[in-house]
């Protein structure tokens, strides 16, 4: 089972890409979408409860104990990203839907496909794995609190409390607890070890089929969007250039080895639109351009992970080469 898992790894990009195109091309054919939005979020349970299901508890308490590498992580998601990010907001329309779409995606990290992603960049994908659940509390728990502070009162009532309460629940305690029951069945009973098994072959599958899901519900509804939409790409190619090394830079000063500091890097750069979506869909008059803007982010996103695992692959190379040569 391995060999398929790790087939499905190596050629999760292609499985990607061939997702979306598909989901396109099906868009055209959609009318009403609303059964579909109702299907991201147990998609996106899936997809989180076998993505928890790879970090094994002690490893999760191993990632505490790195507290290098988390200081790390989260001052470049949460201190130094956010910098960034405001610098950036003032090249967008001033149109307060448009720039809390943009804020929504780039100020959350990504905590599913980035660990692969950052597995085939030669980063340390384990312990970013380890770190994704202390990820996702920390941006919900904090976006809020962010959104207020670029948009003012503005965020007030554009943002609900209701949904980052049920996204908490959903999205990090269900599937972390399930992943726990699963792990602890494992351990204990052989038929429990393979299920384990088998669910360890789902993360790319139920990624691929959140992006078919999100993409068949949102493309028919654009629209006008469009423009909008296009605005926001400089602004996102601008971010997928500079957060990564921001994230690179950050682990040099607090000494991380290189494998740790390109998945520092990685984290920087990949942001967690699927997650987000959901929250984006019950502000009031989301719909078209808050699902666009998150929707082009993803698309820029993933183009730019083809960039990352063979650019940030290089990063701290000649270290690494030159401590391994011999003496």
């Amino acid at each position: 089972m391995q060999h398929i898992r790790d087939r499905l790894e190596t050629h999760q990009v292609a499985i990607y890409f061939c997702t979306v195109a598909v989901a396109l091309g099906l868009s055209t054919q959609v009318v009403g979408t609303q059964r579909l939005e109702s299907a991201i979020n147990p998609a996106l349970t899936l997809m989180l409860f076998v993505t928890f299901l790879q970090v094994p508890l002690a490893e999760l308490g191993q990632a505490f104990s790195r507290v290098r590498f988390l200081a790390t992580l989260l001052v470049t998601n949460f201190a130094l990203v956010p910098l960034l990010v405001a610098v950036l907001v003032q090249f967008l329309p001033p149109e307060p839907l448009i720039r809390l779409g943009v804020l929504l995606v780039l100020l959350a990290p990504c905590i599913d496909y980035v660990v692969t992603f950052a597995h085939l960049g030669r980063a340390d994908a384990r312990l970013l794995l380890a770190a994704t659940p202390t990820l996702l509390i920390a941006q919900m728990v904090l976006l809020p609190v962010y959104l207020r502070l670029f948009l003012g009162d503005a965020a007030a009532g554009l943002v609900q409390l209701g949904p980052f309460v049920h996204a908490f629940v959903w999205l990090i305690a269900v599937p972390l607890v399930l992943a726990a029951v699963v792990q602890l069945w494992a351990a204990k009973s052989p038929v429990g070890l393979r299920a384990s098994s088998v669910l360890g072959l789902l993360p790319v599958p139920a990624t691929a089929l959140v992006l078919f899901i999100v993409i068949l519900a949102v493309v028919p509804q654009l629209g006008s969007a469009i423009d909008a939409a296009l605005s926001v790409v400089p602004v996102y190619i601008a971010f997928a250039l500079v957060a990564p090394l921001i994230g690179w830079g950050v682990s040099r000063l607090f000494r991380l080895d290189a494998p740790a500091g390109r998945a520092v890097a990685f984290s920087a750069g990949t942001r967690n639109s699927l997650v987000v979506l959901p929250l984006a869909l019950v502000v009031p008059g989301a719909i078209p351009i808050l699902p666009a803007i998150i929707v082009t982010q993803t698309l820029v996103e993933l183009t730019a992970e083809l960039v990352y695992v063979r650019w940030l692959a290089q990063f701290g190379r000649k270290r690494e080469l030159a401590s391994m040569a011999p003496r």
